[in-house]
């Protein structure tokens, strides 16, 4: 079974931490990840730039219009996430509890099961 592990960020909750914290948070993320090889859990893992620099994109009489920075006014946002396969939602939930992220109030961490996937629905 394959779920997605959502990371939500704060910005004002990461510029609240130390830098000596936000290094143990980088340092987690890189023992998970270790973890998730050594597993043969993980498919992948991405990091996503901040907000400012997305660009949101609909169409208005077959244009597109584009405007920059984030569809929603929110105080949190997608940071990144981890695609893994695993056995069940549990293994994942167990899983995702060793994310450094999940330890720090402001910050959050979503899993998910995957519905549907290359062309196909996921049992």
């Amino acid at each position: 079974m394959q779920f997605l592990i959502s990371m939500y960020i704060n910005p004002a909750v990461l510029d609240a931490l130390t830098d000596e914290e936000k290094a143990a948070i980088g340092d987690g993320h890189g023992k998970f990840i270790g973890t998730l090889k050594a597993s043969g859990e993980l498919i992948t893992t991405q990091a996503l730039v901040d907000p400012s620099q997305a660009a949101v994109v609909s169409v208005r009489n077959g244009q597109p219009v584009v405007t920059d920075g984030p569809f929603l006014e929110s105080k949190e946002y997608l940071g990144g996430f981890y695609l893994i396969d695993c056995e069940n939602k549990e293994r994942a939930i167990a899983l995702a509890s060793q994310i450094p992220d999940t330890a720090i109030e402001g910050l959050g961490v979503e899993v998910r099961q995957v519905m549907f996937a290359d062309g196909q629905l996921e049992a």
